[in-house]
């Protein structure tokens, strides 16, 4: 009997596909597997895959790429690559509809030839919550079905939880890399995961990276608070700002000084009282925005309009774009595969025409895209455990303690009952215990980021967790 391919080496593989747009190489699949694999054992499983119709094959056996079956043919995307677009004639882009092209041709005209214009607060008064749509009725509802979980309803922040570890590096990259960050995506995770900066980068570039998955986490563990006020904006802005701003009392504050937009003609408010007044505004639209697709796409185009911030407006933007799909559970946003200069485009069309179309088609097509990976991730995950979802902040706020304590094993384990006494329903203290005695034994250098822990932390509380391994390293 031939060997099987057992299903969680079947998702992970399927997953790494669909991580680089549905259509990847051997290397690039490689690169992106949770363990490594030797190139036969590899080519085993991908020739498995092409005998079940789960991959399709194309071209010679040392340049084949390996496609989706739901994935176009003529797509080609590959790792850090920007997609091209349809309007310079290739067939694997971001579709654009007549008026998005009009705007990308507007936008893309020299200086000299574009309008100066100021702020139209019009832009904003104008919209009106659940009378006013950016997005049709038929793309919001295509939205919702691909984003939709397949899973029962659970606490909000629960999807966003079974996809952190991946979602903190997809999206810190992407956000980033829409920046001008020139971190590698394998560069990100390093980071992320090990507190590894890359060699010869500006340490700007690795702050920035640290920011986001900072931010990210903060959204996702008080998934149960955040939203469209200001609480949460001011925070996510102080969050993503921390160390990169000239003025470092500027972080989680409304701008009170002019600014410029570099490579437009838009002059933003220069007013501090106007612009606290037009945020107000604005953050109250969003809220009473019922649809989750609307109130995200709302915010991408009205928060980077406005300009509230000294700097790191469209970083607030697109982080905050995913508060209602924490909130709600849908899959995450995190702009896989979204070219630079096309996003760039759709926001100065923002500024500059207070139109619209450009950027929505980028974020349709970057929803359904992120929707499609997100959802490979989740099989190859499996279902996830219903008693430690619910006690997953919980256990969160324990491996912190611990850790940042410096706890070594015998305090831990008299700290874990007097904790679980006060935190755990009694039913459920000893399946809690044994819970967080698992994950304190298993904790180790690429795993602890998820519990939000700083390496440095981590490094003190392994010195008396471990002194034997420690002092002999």
């Amino acid at each position: 009997m031939p060997q099987q391919l057992r299903e969680p080496d079947a998702a992970a593989i399927l997953a790494a596909v669909s991580q680089h747009g549905g259509v990847a190489g051997q290397k690039e699949i490689a690169a992106h597997l949770p363990e490594h694999l030797s190139e036969r054992t590899l080519q085993f499983r991908l020739r498995r895959l092409v005998d079940q119709g789960r991959l399709l094959r194309e071209g010679a056996r040392r340049t084949a790429r390996y496609r989706l079956p739901e994935a176009p043919a003529t797509l080609d995307v590959q790792a850090g690559a920007e997609p091209k677009n349809e309007h310079a004639g290739s067939a694997g882009a971001i579709p654009l509809s007549a008026a998005a092209l009009e705007i990308q041709d507007a936008v893309g005209q020299p200086l000299e030839k574009r309008r100066p214009v100021g702020y139209n607060r019009e832009f904003l008064d104008a919209y009106q919550p659940n009378v006013t749509f950016y997005l049709p009725a038929e793309e919001r509802a295509r939205l919702a079905t691909a984003g939709r979980p397949n899973f029962e309803a659970q606490a909000a922040g629960t999807y966003a939880k079974q996809v952190l570890s991946r979602l903190l590096i997809d999206l810190s990259w992407n956000s980033s890399r829409l920046e001008g960050n020139t971190y590698s995506l394998l560069d990100t995770k390093r980071l992320i995961e090990f507190g590894l900066e890359a060699e010869g980068r500006d340490r700007l570039e690795a702050q920035m990276i640290v920011n986001h998955k900072e931010a990210i986490a903060f959204l996702v563990s008080e998934a149960d608070e955040i939203g469209f006020n200001r609480y949460t904006i001011l925070n996510l802005h102080a969050i993503l700002a921390h160390n990169l701003l000239r003025d470092e009392a500027a972080a989680g504050r409304l701008r009170q000084i002019a600014v410029g937009i570099e490579k437009s003609t838009f002059h933003p408010l220069a007013v501090p009282q106007l612009i606290d007044e037009c945020f107000n505004e604005l953050l109250r639209k969003a809220s009473a925005i019922q649809d989750p697709f609307e109130q995200a796409f709302f915010f991408m185009v009205q928060l980077p309009y406005l300009q509230p911030f000294d700097d790191v407006n469209k970083r607030v933007s697109r982080l905050g774009a995913n508060i209602p799909f924490i909130r709600q559970n849908y899959s995450p946003l995190s702009f896989t595969d979204v070219p630079q200069s096309l996003y760039t485009s759709g926001i100065l069309g923002i500024y500059e025409l207070n139109r619209v179309d450009l950027l929505k088609d980028v974020f349709l097509w970057a929803y359904e895209r992120s929707a499609q990976q997100y959802t490979a991730v989740r099989q190859s995950l499996g279902e996830p455990d219903p008693f430690r979802f619910r006690y997953a902040s919980t256990l969160r706020h324990l491996v912190q303690e611990v850790v940042r304590g410096r706890l070594n094993r015998p305090t831990a384990n008299s700290y874990l009952g007097s904790f679980a006494e006060r935190n755990v329903e009694t039913a459920d203290q000893d399946r809690f215990r044994q819970m967080a005695e698992t994950e304190l034994l298993n904790l180790h250098e690429g795993n602890f980021a998820r519990y939000q822990i700083r390496p440095s932390e981590f490094k003190a509380w392994e010195e008396v967790w471990n002194p034997e391994t420690t002092s002999k390293a």
